[in-house]
C-alpha cells in the first residue's frame, strides 16, 4: 500500500501550527486559560481569537492521526510487536526529553522568577531529583507522548474485540456514515465527554485527567476507525464545504455567545434558561471541534494527497521537532525578552530562533548521528526518503 500523503501533509501542518501556538502563547493575555511558563511584556488581546480558533481543535486532530497511525501499523503484525514498537518510538523520547531537553524550561523559568541559583548544570541534579519542586522532573509539553502510549495500549487491548465478526459489523455501519450524520453523530461523544470538563479540568499530569482522557482517546478511536476506508475518505471530500461552512459558523456563534453569556445571567433568566444556553455554548464548541476537523481532512484528501517534493524529509523531521522546539523557543525568549525589541521584532525573532535551530539541530546532529536517532523519534538508519513507504511508520 502506497503512502497516504494527505495524512503526512497534515501530521507536518499541524505540527508547524504547534509551533506557532506555542510562541503564541508568550503573546496572548493571560486570561483564562492562557496561562504559560512566562510571558513578553508585549501581550495582545487580539491574539485570544485566533489562538481560540485553534485551540478548539488543534490537539482533537494530533489524537485522531496517531490513531490512523496505529491502523495502519497494525498490517498483518502482531499485537505484542505492535505494542513493543510504538512503546519504543514514544517512551525513549518522553524518558530522554524529560531528562535532556526539557530541562531549560524550568531553568529559565526559574530564573525569570529568580527562585533558583544561576548556573543550568549545577541546576539540572536539583530538576533530575525534585529537590526544587516547583521547578522538577517534569515531561512539559512532551505530555502528548504517554497519552499516545497509553491510547494505543488500550486500542491494542480492544483489538481482537474490534477485529472479532461483531466489531467488523460495527465498523462497516460506522463507515456507512454519509451526509448530516458524519458531520453531527460524531459530535455526540465529544459533547459527553465534555460535560467532564468542568469536574475535571485538563491538567496533563495522566493520572486524573479524565475530560482530557475521554476527548483524546475518542479522536484518537475515531482516526482508527477512519482507517483508509475508501467511501468516508470521498464523503468527507465531497462534504469539504458543508463542513467548513458549519465549522466557521458554530465557531461565530460560540464566540458570541460565550461573550455574551456574563451579561446574560444578570438579566431575569430562568435557571432552566441558563442551562440551556450553558449547553448551547458546549454543543456550538464541540460541533466546531468536529466538523473543523472534517473540513481539514476533507480539503487535505481533496488537494495535499500527492508526492510533494519536501514531504519526506519534512516527514522526518516532525518528531525531533516537537521535542526541540518548546525548550529552544523559551530559550530563545529568554535571551530576547530583556532587550524590548519591540511587539513585532521580538517575536519575529523568537520564531526565527525556534525554527532556525530545531532546522539545524534535526540536520546536522540527530539525523546523522546513529544512538541520537532513536532518541528522538527516528529509526537508526536512516530510511531512503521516497514516497513509496508505509505510512506512519516515524509517526507519533
Amino acid at each position: 500500500m502506497n503512502r497516504r500523503h494527505d495524512i503526512d501533509t497534515l501530521r507536518v501542518l499541524a505540527f508547524g501550527l504547534l509551533i506557532l501556538y506555542h510562541i503564541g502563547m508568550l503573546y496572548v493575555a493571560p486570561v483564562a486559560d492562557w496561562g504559560f511558563t512566562f510571558k513578553s511584556s508585549y501581550l495582545a488581546d487580539w491574539l485570544t481569537y485566533p489562538m481560540l480558533f485553534l485551540n478548539r481543535w488543534r490537539m482533537e486532530l494530533l489524537f485522531l492521526i496517531s490513531g490512523l497511525a496505529v491502523h495502519f501499523l497494525r498490517g498483518h503484525t502482531s499485537l505484542a510487536r505492535l505494542a513493543g514498537k510504538r512503546s519504543l518510538r514514544l517512551l525513549l523520547p518522553l524518558v530522554f526529553g524529560m531528562l535532556v531537553v526539557i530541562p531549560v524550561q524550568p531553568y529559565v523559568q526559574g530564573m525569570i522568577e529568580h527562585a533558583i541559583v544561576p548556573g543550568f548544570f549545577a541546576f539540572l541534579p536539583y530538576y533530575w531529583t525534585h529537590a526544587y519542586h516547583d521547578y522538577g522532573l517534569t515531561w512539559a509539553h512532551l505530555w502528548y507522548l504517554p497519552y499516545v502510549w497509553l491510547y494505543t495500549m488500550l486500542l491494542l487491548a480492544l483489538l481482537p474485540a474490534l477485529e472479532s465478526d461483531a466489531g467488523q459489523r460495527l465498523r462497516a455501519t460506522i463507515q456507512r456514515m454519509h451526509g448530516t450524520a458524519l458531520l453531527l453523530v460524531p459530535t455526540l461523544p465529544l459533547l459527553l465527554a465534555g460535560t467532564l470538563r468542568h469536574h475535571y479540568p485538563e491538567t496533563h499530569a495522566l493520572f486524573g485527567d479524565w475530560c482530557a482522557h475521554a476527548l483524546y482517546f475518542t479522536m484518537f478511536f475515531y482516526g482508527y476507525l477512519l482507517g483508509t476506508d475508501r467511501g468516508l475518505w470521498t464523503e468527507l471530500a465531497r462534504l469539504r464545504r458543508a463542513s467548513l461552512v458549519t465549522a466557521l459558523t458554530c465557531f461565530a456563534l460560540y464566540l458570541f455567545l460565550d461573550k455574551f453569556a456574563g451579561g446574560l445571567i444578570h438579566r431575569p433568566l430562568t435557571h432552566a434558561t441558563v442551562i440551556a444556553a450553558g449547553w448551547l455554548i458546549e454543543a456550538l464548541r464541540y460541533t466546531y471541534c468536529w466538523t473543523a476537523i472534517a473540513a481539514i481532512l476533507g480539503w487535505g484528501h481533496a488537494y495535499l494527497n500527492r508526492p510533494f517534493g519536501w514531504l519526506p524529509y519534512a516527514r522526518e523531521a516532525v518528531y525531533p521537532w516537537y521535542v526541540l522546539h518548546q525548550s529552544l523557543m523559551l530559550l530563545v525568549a529568554y535571551w530576547l525578552l530583556p532587550l524590548r525589541l519591540g511587539p513585532l521584532l521580538e517575536p519575529t525573532l523568537v520564531l526565527f530562533g525556534t525554527v532556525s535551530g530545531c532546522a539545524l539541530l534535526h540536520e546536522f546532529v540527530i539525523r546523522r548521528t546513529s544512538w541520537l536517532r532513536p532518541l528522538f523519534g527516528l529509526d537508526v538508519k536512516p530510511r531512503l526518503l521516497t514516497n513509496t513507504s508505509r505510512l506512519a511508520d516515524e509517526s507519533a
